[in-house]
C-alpha cells in the first residue's frame, strides 16, 4: 500500500503552487505531524531490531528442528528491507524530497518496493497454517512441519511476490511534467475500470484481506484445538507438546494477530481512497480551508495516516513480541547483547566496594573466620 496522491480518485490533478508534501502540512498538518515525528521513531526500532531477530532465528542452533523460526528469520529480513525502502516513500511525501524520481528509477523502485509489502502476510499465513498442522494434526507434524519443507514453502512464496512486484514497473513512470513519478497514462484508462484500479484492487483484496482472514480462522481454529486439549488433560495432549511448544504456539500466534489487526483496518481505508474526491484545483487557500469537499479528504488523509503509522509499526516492533513472549529469544538477546554478563560484573562490584555482605567461612587452622 502506497501513499500515491494523484490516483486518489482516478483523475489527475496538478497543483502549480504546492508540492504534495507541503500540501498536507498546510492544510492536514496534524498528519504531516504523524508522518514526521512518529514514522522515524519506527524506523529506527525496525532498522536496528530485525537484524538482531533475523540473527536469532536463523542461527544454528535456534533453526535447527525448527521450522517456524525459518518463517521468522526471513520475516525479519524482509521486514528491514521494507523500512529502507519506506524512508525514501517518506522523504518524497512527507518532507518533499526527491529520492528515486528519475527516469528508470520510479519503474525500478516501485517493482522492488512493493515486495517487502506483498511477502509478509504470505509468510505470517505460511507459519500459521504450519501451526495448525502441529496442534491439530500432531501425528503429520513431523511430515509437513519440516525446515526443508518451510524453505521450499518460502521460496515459492518470495517467487510469487517478486511476480506481483515487477507488475508495478508497468505501472509506474517517471512523469517529466510534474517532475515527479506517477501512474502511466495507459495503466489507468478507463478510471474506475482502469487496468491499475482493478490490478490494486485483486491484490489489495487477495494479500492484504483474504490472506489476513485466512490466518484468523487457522488461528480461531488453534486456540480451540489448544482448550480442548488443555481441558482433556494431559492424556489428551499429543507429541511435542511441551512448554516449548506451547511458548512458540504464544509467539506465532501474537505475531500472526498483531499483522491482522494491523493491516486490515489499513486495507479498509486505503481501498475507500478511489471514492474520496479532491476539492477544486484553483482555489485559493482560504477557499481550499473551507471547502467542504478538501475538508472531507483531509479528515480521511489523517485517519489514513495514523492506521498507516500501525501498520508500518508492524515492521518495526515483532522483536519485542518476539522478546516478550519467547524464553529461548530473550536469552539469545542477553547473551548477544552481553546483559548477564554486564549484571555480573556490576553485581561483583557491588560485593567488593562493600555495598553488599556476604557470610563465607573461611577455615584457618582449624579456627572458623567469618570473611
Amino acid at each position: 500500500m502506497d501513499s500515491n496522491f494523484t490516483g486518489l480518485n482516478g483523475t489527475q490533478h496538478v497543483f502549480v503552487r504546492y508540492s504534495i508534501a507541503e500540501l498536507h502540512e498546510i492544510f492536514a498538518p496534524t498528519a504531516a505531524a504523524i508522518d514526521q515525528c512518529v514514522t522515524p521513531i519506527l524506523y529506527v526500532c525496525g532498522i536496528l531490531t530485525n537484524p538482531l531477530s533475523a540473527y536469532i532465528w536463523l542461527s544454528r542452533n535456534t533453526r535447527k528442528n525448527n521450522s517456524s523460526a525459518i518463517y521468522l528469520g526471513i520475516l525479519s529480513i524482509t521486514h528491514f528491507f521494507f523500512n529502507i525502502l519506506h524512508i525514501f516513500v517518506e522523504l518524497n511525501y512527507a518532507w518533499g524530497v526527491k529520492t528515486y524520481n528519475v527516469p528508470i528509477s520510479c519503474e525500478v523502485f516501485y517493482a522492488i518496493y512493493y515486495i517487502p509489502q506483498y511477502l509478509p502476510p504470505l509468510l505470517v499465513l505460511g507459519f500459521t497454517v504450519e501451526r495448525y498442522i502441529a496442534i491439530c494434526f500432531p501425528y503429520n507434524k513431523h511430515e509437513y512441519c519440516t525446515v526443508r519443507r518451510a524453505v521450499l514453502v518460502i521460496s515459492g512464496l518470495t517467487v510469487l511476490s517478486v511476480l506481483l512486484g515487477v507488475v508495478q514497473a508497468y505501472f509506474w513512470t517517471y512523469d517529466p511534467e510534474k517532475q515527479d513519478c506517477d501512474h502511466r497514462a495507459s495503466a489507468r484508462e478507463g478510471g474506475n475500470a482502469s487496468i491499475i484500479s482493478i490490478w490494486t484492487w485483486v491484490t489489495e483484496i487477495l494479500i492484504f484481506s483474504v490472506v489476513p482472514l485466512a490466518a484468523l480462522v487457522f488461528n480461531i481454529l488453534v486456540i480451540i484445538e489448544i482448550r480442548a486439549l488443555s481441558s482433556g488433560g494431559p492424556a489428551h495432549l499429543g507429541p511435542g507438546s511441551g512448554s516449548s511448544q506451547t511458548a512458540s504456539t504464544v509467539t506465532l500466534l501474537c505475531v500472526s494477530f498483531y499483522l491482522i489487526f494491523t493491516w486490515l483496518p489499513a486495507t479498509v481505508v486505503y481501498s475507500i481512497q478511489m471514492a474520496i474526491p479532491l476539492g477544486g484545483v484553483y482555489l485559493t487557500d482560504d477557499q481550499i480551508k473551507i471547502d467542504p469537499t478538501w475538508s472531507s479528504y483531509f479528515t480521511y488523509y489523517i485517519i489514513r495516516k495514523i492506521l498507516e503509522e500501525f501498520t508500518i509499526s508492524n515492521s518495526a516492533c515483532y522483536f519485542f513480541i518476539y522478546y516478550i513472549t519467547g524464553k529461548h529469544f530473550r536469552q539469545e538477546t542477553k547473551d548477544i547483547l552481553g546483559v548477564d554478563k554486564c549484571c555480573q560484573k556490576r553485581q561483583g562490584k557491588t560485593t567488593l566496594s562493600g555495598y553488599t555482605t556476604v557470610n563465607t567461612t573461611q577455615v584457618i587452622n582449624g579456627n572458623a573466620t567469618n570473611v
